[in-house]
């Protein structure tokens, strides 16, 4: 009679375990909900709508226990980030058990990119024999890389790069075309007369770009914007 009740005992504890663990499920919020929210509030954000995006939210801890959620989630982003296509997006349940959890999503691009068929070392000009257009998918806006090889003119590289390198704009800086001890012509102009002297460069810079010469006559020093490769425009 005892071992009856000890196992009645048994099996009624054991059935009140899994009803409470299947009722303890059921009021879960599912994991892949949490991350269909992020990724559906970022391809809302994507400010090109016309490219082909691939939005993928990053694994959670399969051990996360939040409360099911009474009212539709709430996504909001955690600063930008969409330069480098890494970003934070938060996700909240507004309902009256209140929760919050932060989500990383990775955003990438399918776009046509320059790419080098060569290692270029840096300050090099890149030639249009230097690249080749592909296809890839890349992290990112596909605003930041180099798809027209007119862009190239007039540019070179910031650093030195391996072949296969996707071009970015952040990779190319316009070429000096004023140096550092260079000889120039210093041209001021004002109400159509035109005046033009001869200079040395005291500081380096690239077209539009402002930089320090010394009048070779006067001796005096003034600062104008680079015109073109040796000519500096001064105000008078």
């Amino acid at each position: 009679m005892t071992s009856l009740r000890s196992y009645i005992c048994v099996l009624a504890s054991a059935l009140a375990a899994l009803a409470f663990s299947a009722n303890a499920s059921a009021n879960v919020q599912p994991i892949e909900s949490i991350q269909a929210a992020a990724e559906q509030f970022v391809r809302a954000s994507l400010p090109e709508k016309s490219v082909k995006h691939f939005v993928t939210a990053g694994n959670l801890d399969s051990r996360l226990r939040l409360d099911e959620c009474a009212s539709p989630l709430e996504a909001f982003s955690q600063g930008t980030g969409m330069n480098t296509g890494r970003m934070t997006i938060g996700v909240r349940c507004p309902s009256a058990t209140p929760w919050t959890i932060y989500v990383p999503v990775t955003v990438e691009v399918e776009v046509s990119v320059l790419v080098l068929r060569r290692p270029l070392a840096r300050r090099s000009p890149v030639a249009l024999t230097d690249v080749e257009p592909q296809v890839r998918r890349m992290p990112g806006r596909a605003s930041l890389f180099v798809s027209d090889a007119a862009s190239l003119q007039g540019h070179r590289l910031k650093r030195s790069l391996p072949v296969g390198t996707a071009l970015t704009v952040e990779m190319l800086q316009p070429n000096v075309l004023v140096r550092r001890g260079q000889q120039v012509t210093l041209i001021a102009a004002n109400s159509g007369v035109q005046i033009r002297a001869q200079g040395q460069a005291l500081t380096e810079g690239a077209a539009d770009e402002r930089v320090r010469v010394q009048n070779v006559s006067s001796l005096k020093v003034v600062e104008g914007v680079v015109e073109s490769d040796g000519v500096v425009r001064v105000g008078l």
